[in-house]
């Protein structure tokens, strides 16, 4: 008997709380090792070597994370969520471990492989497994505070990477062990409370190997391109078209076999097919975007790059706030759509006020934009998983909730990629009509620095070297990154446009289950009381009897 066939398992207040405690320390762990490492790669580098693999030390993550995420719910689906869950733990672990113990890049890359092959348990499951013991109608608050986390975690990982990089980096990874113990405890014990029952089942190896190399393909090649190699080189367009030919395979095998990793089914839904193009179309905005603010921070303002992470502050409270209140909200209303429409919404604003970015912007008007971007995103990236949730049936929860983590890191993954190269292409441009005439104003001692530094051909990915340069030169400098910034921006705004539009046409269904009781469900942290059924099953004829003979005993109690 299966948790779809039967009621699930009522948690008290205490064991609820233990549970997200656990869940929300795993998925900050994973969240936050999406960003942790870039502020302190220079360092990192200057240490281990290696600097012709730079990359690979995001690139490994992000691959593992992504390609592995949805064989993740499909697993949870077919093995039960708690093994599954502790194996993720379990591996980001010691790849955290081993990550902090590497002695060159090679080792560093391999591990970082590790850690992103559990992040992407992580990053789904914790969605899944709250789902199995919460109704779609009380879901919303629990995954607001999902959604909370991730913001903290988005904005933290620059600050706390940049604070270990000044003084021991291996400690970047180090301080994931204790948390990922006390999550491992934490989980181990309360998910026992979890009964499930394994079915028959037969394991699509051959759609998740088509799979995890159809999205490395395409990863790879977004990661590779402008940088390794050119965009229209053989190994770029090679890869591009690997991955088109295995996404075709991918789909031809999934539509043929018993148990496939991503039922092809559930894409007949207007609310999962919307919902999750939403997610892709988000994902694009939302990781291609905020990732250049600290630049601007860095590059225009000086700031370092642990104060850069301060700074980003505003976005971080913007997200945290909106998510916590956009989760209560649901749940109160019972519907979804309109949340995620008014963020798409407010995205497009906060984009457009970005673009208005200017070297002499004040900081307190580039904080405003911040809490204008972090409420758009706090208002999105809950409901839209919870439009999934509320399209599939507890058969599919874990291959749906999967599948909206898969899109929406996808998207970011060719957000950046996007939007890296409308910055690259208009700051080459942009270089070379203000550099020239900046340098020919130097005394010809500062000329001939200059030139030997790198002259017109000046990179923007070391903030220190452009601070230091002549004023007339880091003006020009600045003002060609602004003007760059602006663009990336733009287009942003316009694809956030595109997020809108899909968000309108989503359905507007009623989230299933019995909402909160009075003004809040439980004790007043949010957290008490026993948690509803998922799914909000009609009762059955068994159920109804039950229920009717529990009221006459208690109105013979009563008499």
């Amino acid at each position: 008997m299966t948790i779809e066939d039967s009621n699930p398992p009522t948690l008290t207040g205490r064991q609820l709380r233990l549970l997200m405690f656990g869940l929300m320390t795993g998925m900050l762990l994973a969240a936050l090792d999406q960003t942790i490492v870039g502020t302190a790669l220079p360092t990192i580098v200057g240490e281990l070597g290696g600097i012709n693999h730079y990359s690979w030390v995001v690139t490994a993550y992000l691959l593992a994370s992504t390609a592995s995420t949805p064989l993740y719910g499909k697993m949870a689906d077919l093995y039960g969520r708690r093994p599954v869950f502790l194996f993720s733990i379990g591996t980001f672990l010691v790849g955290s471990l081993l990550a902090g113990l590497s002695q060159d890049m090679t080792q560093l890359i391999v591990t970082r492989g590790i850690q992103g092959l559990g992040a992407g348990g992580l990053l789904t499951l914790a969605f899944t497994i709250i789902s199995d013991v919460v109704s779609p109608r009380e879901r919303g608050r629990y995954q607001g505070l999902f959604g909370a986390v991730f913001g903290l975690s988005s904005v933290a990982g620059p600050l706390v990477g940049g604070y270990f990089a000044e003084t021991n980096w291996r400690w970047i990874f180090y301080i994931n062990v204790p948390l990922a113990i006390l999550a491992l405890v934490v989980c181990y014990h309360v998910m026992r409370l979890i009964p499930f029952t394994r079915r028959r089942h037969a394991i699509d190896w051959l759609g998740a190997a088509l799979l995890v190399a159809g999205v490395s393909c395409l990863l790879l090649a977004l990661s590779w391109g402008g940088n390794e190699y050119a965009w229209d080189s053989g190994v770029i367009i090679g890869l591009f078209v690997a991955g088109a030919v295995l996404g075709v395979l991918f789909v031809l095998q999934e539509a043929r076999v018993a148990e496939p990793i991503l039922p092809l089914r559930l894409f007949r839904s207007p609310t999962f097919a919307l919902a999750n193009s939403a997610g892709f179309v988000l994902g694009l905005v939302m990781f291609g975007s905020i990732i250049f603010i600290p630049l601007y921070l860095q590059i225009v303002k000086g700031a370092s790059p642990t104060r850069s992470g301060l700074l980003m502050l505003p976005m971080m409270a913007g997200i945290i706030v909106t998510s916590v209140l956009t989760g209560r909200a649901m749940s109160r209303i019972g519907r979804y759509k309109w949340f995620p429409v008014a963020g798409s919404g407010v995205l497009v604003v906060g984009m457009l006020l970005f673009s208005r970015l200017q070297v002499d912007t004040s900081l307190w008007a580039a904080f405003g934009y911040m809490v204008v971007i972090g409420v758009g995103l706090g208002l999105c990236m809950q409901s839209l998983i919870l439009a999934v949730q509320n399209a599939v049936s507890m058969r599919d929860l874990g291959a749906g909730t999967s599948s909206a983590t898969f899109f929406r890191s996808l998207g970011g993954s060719f957000g950046v990629a996007i939007l890296g190269a409308v910055l690259s292409t208009r700051l080459t441009a942009a270089l070379a009509d203000r550099l020239p005439g900046a340098i020919a104003a130097l005394p010809p001692q500062q000329q001939a620095e200059v030139v030997a530094s790198g002259g017109a051909d000046i990179s923007v990915n070391d903030p220190a070297t452009i601070l230091a340069l002549p004023g007339p030169v880091r003006a020009a400098v600045q003002g060609a990154f602004v003007e760059s910034l602006d663009r990336v921006f733009v287009t942003t705004g316009l694809i956030a446009i595109v997020a809108v539009l899909v968000t309108v046409a989503l359905p507007n269904e009623k989230l299933r289950g019995a909402g909160p009781r009075g003004t809040t469900t439980g004790g007043a942290d949010g957290f008490g009381g026993a948690a509803p059924a998922p799914g909000g099953k009609p009762l059955t004829r068994e159920s109804k009897e039950e229920a009717a003979a529990e009221m006459e005993a208690k109105s013979q109690t009563m008499l």
